[in-house]
């Protein structure tokens, strides 16, 4: 059961690095290519979920939807997020992340 417990404790902890570093790269590349619209709640919100909408950057950032759609297609251009329609709706899905959770490092 303990042993268990050891594993199960060792594979969050190489999860919550991989997020944490992954985290750090996001932060860095949309800080040096796009300073102008970068902020730490920008950045949460794109690891909030491994997508984003722009209802969702609208509410946490208390932006336009102009505004929110502006940010995302700007951070989809650097090649962060991609962007796919589902529906009548845009979903902007961290791939990067999402990746990180089906190929867990462990």
């Amino acid at each position: 059961m303990l042993k268990g417990v050891e594993e199960t404790s060792r594979q969050t902890i190489l999860l919550v690095q991989g997020i944490k570093d992954l985290m750090l790269e996001f932060k860095h590349k949309i800080r040096n290519e796009l300073p102008k619209i970068y902020s730490q709640d920008l950045l949460n919100n794109l690891f909030r979920h491994p997508y984003t909408k722009i209802e969702f950057l609208m509410s946490d950032l208390n932006i336009t939807r102009i505004t929110a759609t502006k940010y995302l297609n700007l951070i989809t251009k650097l090649g962060i997020l991609e962007k796919r329609k589902i529906g009548r709706s845009y979903y902007y899905i961290n791939t990067k992340l999402f990746e990180l959770f089906i190929n867990k490092p462990f």
